[in-house]
């Protein structure tokens, strides 16, 4: 990673920072917030119901719905994003820089897209219909699409590390010293999303499977639809 891209990366997540502290300062906007991020992850559970009840697609469906489209607080992984991108290639292995850089860049992005939703909810108490409204009056097709493709971008690099088996033990082995470092939250993402990839055997039907309902969708909500979210009520 060059300083330009590790610059890159802080400033997005100095936005992230500059948006929650206007949602600290807001609180009704914050309440929004996470009343969205909540309904997205019902939204997402139930789109993906199958992959939830499939044998082999469970434990990859649940990391997703935990990691990516979660309402938890990611605030201690992004403050260990900080710390550790000036540099990244001397503590994790070379392999896992350009995961954790699209992870960074996946993660803003999304807290970017959910404030401006959010601003434009009437309440706490969303329905299809006004998630609907709300995505159309937030706009920015483009950036709905890179989220899209971040999102496919951090499944792929972790099917990746799983062809690399001693990569594996070297995370392992990382535990201890990145405890220490203060990366704890990093190191378990890391480690949670190679194990779940590995055991898939294989994440090219999960990940083009996300890939097509999360482009219809977008398509569906753009042009005016809600059929598609509502069940996630």
């Amino acid at each position: 990673m060059d300083e330009s891209s590790a610059e890159s990366l802080l400033k997005e997540l100095r936005a992230v920072e500059a948006e929650r502290a206007r949602r600290t300062a807001d609180p009704a906007l914050g309440a929004r917030v996470r009343a969205l991020k909540a309904w997205q992850q019902r939204r997402f559970a139930d789109t993906y119901a199958d992959l939830l009840a499939h044998p082999r697609y469970e434990a990859a469906t649940r990391f997703f719905l935990r990691e990516l489209y979660g309402p938890d607080d990611y605030r201690q992984r992004d403050a260990q994003f900080a710390r550790v991108i000036p540099t990244l290639t001397r503590l994790f292995p070379r392999e896992v820089v350009g995961t954790v850089a699209r992870l960074a860049r996946l993660h803003a992005l999304s807290e970017h897209l959910d404030t401006r939703m959010a601003e434009h909810l009437l309440s706490t108490d969303i329905t299809p219909a006004e998630y609907a409204i709300a995505w159309r009056a937030c706009g920015e097709p483009d950036s709905r699409q890179l989220q899209i493709d971040l999102t496919m971008a951090v499944g792929a690099s972790l099917e990746q590390l799983t062809a690399k088996p001693l990569l594996r033990q070297t995370l392992r082995l990382m535990r201890g010293p990145a405890q220490m470092a203060g990366l704890g939250a990093l190191q378990g993402f890391l480690e949670s999303g190679f194990d779940t990839f590995r055991a898939m055997r294989g994440a090219g039907e999960f990940l083009a499977t996300v890939k097509q309902r999360e482009e219809a969708l977008a398509r569906a909500l753009f042009g005016g639809g809600q059929g598609l979210v509502a069940a996630a009520t």
